[in-house]
C-alpha cells in the first residue's frame, strides 16, 4: 500500500501573542524574527495515521510539502517520525496559494508520484483553517474523501474510518484509492528519538518545482482576501457597589435592563 501524506509549515501556534505582527497593506502575517515554523498540528495527525498503517499493514509512506521557502529540516519531522521519503514542491509563485490553489498543485504532484492507494491530509491548515483543501483535492485525483477521521484501519482494498459527527462517532467504509483528512482525535505524533532523526538523514528528500509539474504560473485564487488584521479588545469594566448585597444586585439590573433597552 503506497500512502502519501500531506503536509504544510506554518508559524508556530504556540508562539507568543506579542511577536504576531500582521502587514495590513500587503495582507500578509509577518514571521517573527527568531521563531522557526513548525509542522501544522493537524499535519501531524495525519502522519501518525499513516505510521499506525504502515505498522499495522506494511506500507510505503511519502510525505508531500507545497509552498515557498519550504524549511527541510521542519519538514524532515515526517522522516524521522517514519515516513520513507520527503517530496518537496517549491515555487516562488506558492506564496499566496488559497486553499483551492494547494489542492491544485497537490494533485499535480500526487499525479506525479502516481500509483497511489491512500493519501491522508489534516483536516485544516493552523494557520487559515479553512479545511477545504483535502476535499477540493479528491475531487481533483477523482477519489472518495472521508473527512475528520478518528482512526483509520484497511483491510485488502477497502478502509473502515471512524469520523468525528456533531452527535458521536460515524464508521465509514470506501475503496481505496481515496482521501482521508484526520482531527486531532486521532493522536498525537508519536516520540522521536535521535537515533531515529539519524536514520532519516539517509532517506530521500525529492525537490520539484511547479515546470516539473507541467504548471507555467500558479494556479489562480479562487477566494479574495479583503482585509486582514488583529481584531482590537477593548475591555470596560464598571463596579457596582451597594450597602448590602441586595442593593449591589437591584443596581446591577438595573445596569444590565438599561444596556439591553428592557
Amino acid at each position: 500500500m503506497k500512502i502519501i501524506v500531506c503536509v504544510k509549515q506554518v508559524l508556530d501556534p504556540e508562539m507568543p501573542v506579542s511577536s504576531f505582527r500582521v502587514d495590513r497593506e500587503q495582507k500578509k502575517v509577518v514571521p517573527p524574527p527568531g521563531t522557526p515554523p513548525v509542522v501544522s498540528p493537524f499535519d501531524e495527525n495525519a502522519i501518525e495515521a499513516a505510521l499506525r498503517l504502515k505498522d499495522n499493514q506494511g506500507a510505503e509512506v511519502l510525505a508531500l510539502s507545497v509552498g515557498r521557502k519550504l524549511s527541510r529540516p521542519v519538514l524532515k519531522k515526517a522522516l524521522s517520525a517514519g515516513a520513507d521519503a520527503l517530496y518537496l514542491v517549491e515555487d516562488s509563485g506558492f506564496d499566496d496559494l488559497d486553499g483551492f490553489g494547494t489542492a491544485q498543485v497537490l494533485a499535480a504532484a500526487i499525479n506525479k508520484i502516481g500509483g497511489f492507494d491512500l493519501v491522508i491530509t489534516g483536516r485544516q491548515a493552523a494557520d487559515w483553517d479553512r479545511g477545504v483543501a483535502g476535499s477540493a483535492l479528491a475531487e481533483l485525483l477523482g477519489v472518495a474523501c472521508i473527512t475528520v477521521a478518528r482512526k483509520i484501519e484497511a483491510d485488502g482494498g477497502t478502509l473502515t474510518v471512524e469520523r468525528v459527527a456533531d452527535d458521536g462517532i460515524e464508521v465509514v467504509e470506501a475503496s481505496m484509492p481515496c482521501v482521508v483528512t484526520v482531527t486531532n482525535e486521532l493522536g498525537s505524533l508519536r516520540q522521536i528519538t535521535l537515533p531515529d532523526i539519524m536514520r532519516s538523514k539517509q532517506k530521500p528528500v525529492l525537490e520539484w518545482t511547479a515546470g516539473d509539474l507541467g504548471m507555467e504560473r500558479p494556479p489562480p485564487r479562487r477566494t479574495e482576501l479583503r482585509d486582514l488584521f488583529i481584531p482590537a479588545r477593548d475591555t470596560v469594566c464598571e463596579m457596582v457597589a451597594g450597602e448590602t448585597p441586595e442593593q449591589a444586585g437591584e443596581k446591577l439590573a438595573e445596569v444590565i435592563c438599561n444596556d439591553c433597552n428592557i
